[in-house]
């Protein structure tokens, strides 16, 4: 039985402690908060037995063998360094780090301690996303030449000091809901020849939209993110012989639509839960094996993913306080 420990007890917290309900073979058995009273009140909530009001006291006690860290981003490399040199395997929500160097360091003292880590990045084990994947893989569309993904809310109303308008918290739409039009693109047709980008920047000075560009070789994938307004989020990857339509909302789906032939064809594939739990099965796979790192999304495809973020941010003069 592998025991979960959770730090950061937000709406992902949540989400994801609903989900591990639902999966055999681990239990949340702690709550870590500098909030000891926010900690038991969420522990409570989900019969965890231990809590703590430090990240420090849950990392050194014998309570967890695996943390997931769901705190704002600013705080995932420092986090989850300080985890991984007290033993403990780590699932880190996405973006794993802030920039390309932290995600270095948070992979170098995960190979120093020899623990587990993996970024959360939980659509990359969607049943959809991955039937969608073997699809394209195997020809049955033929070249891709495009790729279309977006993720947009309106969110402009929101506490300018909460997470997605602070730039102290490294807010904006590319590392929150960027990085799945990007991790969709990188997963169908991998690295970019090149990337043209466009922002547009709020008050608060995060970035607010941003239109991307990736140029392959042969094919063009056009990619979208926002907090300006709300998009049908359907994505479409389109080759010679066909196309494929994951339904809205893409990045958690539960089915496809196949256009080929003059035919379409949908077909469903229900997920566990809201989804994270097909993740948190990825990790109970990989730790039962003994593996430190996922075939599925490995510690090379989170230092691509965070490189392509760097580079949209180096072209689009997307900068935050801390890092200047």
């Amino acid at each position: 039985m592998v025991r979960w420990g959770i730090v950061g007890a937000g709406k992902i917290a949540h989400s994801f402690s609903k989900d591990l309900a639902l999966v055999s073979g681990g239990k949340l058995t702690a709550v870590g908060s500098r909030s000891l009273e926010r900690a038991k009140k969420f522990a409570d909530e989900y019969g965890a037995p231990h809590v703590f009001g430090s990240y420090d006291a849950l990392f050194e006690s014998d309570t967890v063998d695996v943390i997931y860290i769901a705190t704002p981003h600013t705080y995932h490399a420092e986090v989850a360094i300080s985890a991984m040199e007290a033993g403990k395997h780590v699932l880190c929500e996405k973006p794993m780090g802030v920039n390309k160097s932290e995600v270095e360091r948070m992979i170098e003292a995960a190979k120093k301690n020899k623990v587990f880590l993996m970024e959360a990045l939980w659509s990359r084990f969607n049943p959809t996303i991955n039937a969608v994947k073997e699809l394209v893989d195997s020809g049955e569309i033929g070249d891709v030449g495009y790729l279309y993904s977006d993720f947009a809310f309106y969110a402009l109303d929101r506490d300018e000091k909460g997470r997605l308008l602070n730039p102290e918290l490294a807010g904006g739409s590319l590392l929150d809901i960027g990085i799945y039009p990007i991790f969709l693109a990188y997963l169908m047709l991998g690295m970019p020849a090149d990337i043209l980008a466009k922002v547009h920047f709020h008050e608060t000075g995060v970035e607010k939209q941003c239109s991307m560009i990736f140029d392959y070789h042969n094919a063009h994938a056009m990619l979208y993110s926002g907090l300006t307004s709300d998009s049908e989020m359907k994505s479409e990857i389109s080759g010679n012989k066909g196309s494929v339509f994951i339904n809205p909302r893409w990045h958690e789906a539960t089915s496809y639509t196949l256009v080929k032939d003059g035919e379409t064809k949908t077909l469903e594939l229900p997920k566990i839960g809201k989804g994270y739990a097909h993740e948190i099965e990825e990790v109970h796979k990989c730790l039962q094996a003994g593996k430190l790192e996922s075939d599925l999304w490995s510690h090379q495809n989170s230092l691509d993913l965070i490189y392509l973020m760097d580079t949209i941010r180096q072209k689009t003069d997307i900068k935050f306080p801390f890092e200047l």
